[in-house]
């Protein structure tokens, strides 16, 4: 968050350094809270190691969900002396999260502060509830603004949600943080957010890649060109074809970050756009499924993160999202080892348009119609690289599903899973009883 002068910094106990910005002598001004010159470990194995060290110990004391996954280990947390030394602690998956959230709520014995002292409480799709703390840009997005190129006084449309699910103060925090000026766009409404893009002379863009193209091309269509210079993209795939067609079609220059509402900023891109930096506030580990040995380099696995917050200490958190490591030194002079991208997903959730998708969910706006015999959420997509999700549905026996059917299915669907549906009614038999509830058949 940008403050004024004078004013109280962030958790580090000030704003960063820098030449204040201001309309005017006189004028009370804003500084950014962010200090780009903290993203350069001098030894990035000993600060994994400090972090591991103090996640296992501070979880340990303050979340009982760590202190009881460590007991039935059998490890002592004095005896986690390394991130080596993580691998004595299972894995929590992400996908655990919502029966242990159920047995105990809010958090399932997570939360390491009284939930009263939260700034917001969220609810993703899962159902999993995350908080968020009350220090400035809780989730660390402002290294990924910052190496997007936004800088203080750009105007930029944030267009991830803002309702129930944390995307879209994620983003807001990390740019505000930088010093942006925010347009809380939220989710669809494509004309309106076109217009308020252009009235304000946006110069930036964050929300999926899918729908800044969506933007660009409904603006060309009406006669207008977006003011956008930049975007910082999350939340869903970026083809390559679809990365150089916003850049050179539209001239609009992109950065990739990677995330959970759960663990924060886990990495992003610089200006090489050569893999994801891992963030220097958190331990990344990447581990093969099913046995979790570490990856080798270049080998899948998935992204277990461990991390010291004093709201929301994790220890081994299995995101279930697969990627890999890079080790050899990037182009910007960083030797830290960077992650490859997102390469699928480990887990039941499959994410699209950036909200996760659960089997769960469908089941519970699905699973007890009358009227629906079986059911098939496939997720696609199409030439411009956006997603889109089909659920096909075979009517019951003696039943019949017309346009009104179709129409209270799609609402249904839509707000279980907070993401538009289209409903294909197929024909007897199509959908075969052994097949899952969720396929994924994008290429990748």
């Amino acid at each position: 968050m940008a403050v004024v002068s004078g004013t109280p910094g962030g958790p580090s106990g000030g704003a960063s350094g820098g030449a204040p910005v201001g309309p005017s002598a006189g004028a009370p001004v804003c500084t950014p809270l962010y200090d780009p010159d903290r993203e350069a470990p001098a030894d990035w194995g000993a600060v994994q190691d400090r972090l591991a060290v103090l996640a296992v110990r501070y979880g340990a004391m303050r979340s009982r969900e760590v202190r009881r996954r460590l007991a039935r280990a059998g490890v002592s947390p004095e005896g986690v002396r390394s991130a080596a030394g993580l691998t004595a602690v299972p894995v929590l998956a992400k996908d655990d999260l919502p029966a242990l959230q159920a047995s105990e709520p809010p958090f399932g014995g997570m939360l390491a502060v009284p939930a009263g002292s939260l700034r917001r409480v969220y609810r993703s799709p899962g159902p999993i509830n995350d908080p968020e703390g009350r220090r400035d840009d809780f989730w660390r997005v402002a290294p990924a603004v910052w190496a997007a190129g936004f800088r203080p006084d750009d105007v930029v449309l944030n267009t991830f949600s803002y309702h129930l699910t944390p995307g879209g103060m994620m983003l807001d925090s990390g740019l505000r943080a930088v010093g942006c000026a925010v347009i809380p766009g939220g989710v669809g409404n494509t004309a309106a957010q076109i217009d308020v893009a252009c009235a304000a002379g946006a110069t930036g863009y964050t929300g999926t890649p899918q729908f800044l193209l969506t933007l660009l091309e409904r603006a060309r269509e009406t006669g207008r060109r977006l003011p956008f210079r930049r975007a910082l993209v999350t939340g869903a795939p970026l083809p390559p074809p679809l990365r150089a067609r916003l850049q050179d079609e539209f001239g609009v220059d992109v950065y990739q970050s990677y995330g959970t509402a759960d663990a924060g900023t886990i990495g992003h891109e610089c200006e090489a756009k050569d893999g994801w930096h891992v963030s220097i506030e958190i331990v990344v580990e990447v581990l093969v499924p099913g046995d979790d040995r570490p990856a080798a380099e270049g080998e899948a696995g998935q992204v277990v993160v461990t991390s010291p917050n004093e709201i929301y200490p994790l220890v081994r958190f299995g995101t279930g999202d697969l990627s890999a490591w890079k080790r050899e030194p990037c182009r910007c002079g960083r030797a830290a080892p960077r992650l490859t991208g997102f390469l699928g997903r480990v887990g039941e959730g499959v994410k699209v348009r950036g909200m996760f998708v659960h089997p769960r969910e469908l089941a519970g706006a699905l699973g007890g119609d009358a009227v629906v015999a079986r059911y098939q959420a496939v997720v696609t997509a199409d030439a411009g690289g956006r997603d889109v999700l089909t659920v096909r549905v075979e009517a019951a026996q003696g039943c019949e599903i017309g346009d009104e059917e179709v129409a209270g299915l799609a609402a249904r669907i839509r707000e279980a899973v907070k993401v538009r549906a289209g409903v294909e009614v197929v024909e007897p038999g199509t959908i075969d009883s052994e097949a899952p509830a969720l396929v994924d058949d994008r290429s990748r």
